[in-house]
């Protein structure tokens, strides 16, 4: 248990000096198990980072990349992103890894792509069994880190005309999980087609993307 604890932290000091790497700031999609669509709307995170680099001073690495949560991979990746629909399911191991990743620097982003609510708050008690979700405020910083969201987290898709949320785990007072609900802006990142989404909707939901960067990268 030592010896894995110790690759760990080597390897995590090597992620925070790859924040960003030779060719920008990248996001990874996590796969996990459980039989969620983990992998749907590839174009999301493409775009956003596209969109990042255009409206920022972020070089980033605009490719659609996914990493297993069951893979040291995970340690190589500042920057998280959860999504799917139904099920989710960390293993122990996984469990141990992604706890370890979280505490030492990491962030993770989950949307909730509908149907996901259940599964997620179930897995991520394995991972902090002492933490609970909170709710942010509409003044927390990652609301106005580069955009101004006076309301919170915008509603970018209807699901059970439910108002949209923004939930929070912290660690040592940093924000290491923000989970979106009733909301879905990954769905407005998407190539326009795949959605239909009005223009105004695809950039409002680009622009909190930006904000979540914004903020994950400023702490």
């Amino acid at each position: 248990m030592k010896k894995l604890l110790l690759l760990f932290i080597i390897s995590l000091n090597t992620f925070y000096l790859s924040a960003q790497n030779k060719d920008g700031f990248q996001i990874a999609r996590l796969k996990y198990q459980g039989g969620g669509d983990w992998y749907n709307d590839p174009s999301a995170e493409v775009n956003l980072l596209n969109f990042i680099a255009k409206n920022t001073n972020i070089e980033t690495d605009a490719r659609y990349q996914f990493v297993d949560l069951a893979s040291d991979e995970i340690f190589s990746y500042p920057f998280l992103f959860l999504t799917g629909h139904g099920n989710v399911v960390f293993i122990k191991d996984e469990v141990y890894k992604l706890r370890a990743y979280l505490e030492n620097g990491g962030f993770l982003y989950i949307d909730d792509d509908y149907g996901l609510d259940n599964a997620i708050r179930r897995e991520m008690k394995k991972v902090f069994p002492e933490e609970d979700f909170v709710e942010l405020p509409y003044g927390f910083e990652l609301y106005h880190a580069f955009y101004n969201f006076e309301n919170g987290v915008p509603k970018t898709h209807e699901h059970d005309k439910k108002p949209p949320q923004g939930f929070g785990i912290f660690v040592n007072n940093r924000l290491a999980v923000f989970y979106t609900y009733e909301s879905n802006p990954s769905d407005g990142w998407a190539d326009p087609e795949v959605h239909n989404d009005p223009p105004e909707k695809r950039e409002e939901a680009l622009k909190f993307g930006t904000n979540i960067v914004v903020f994950a990268l400023s702490q």
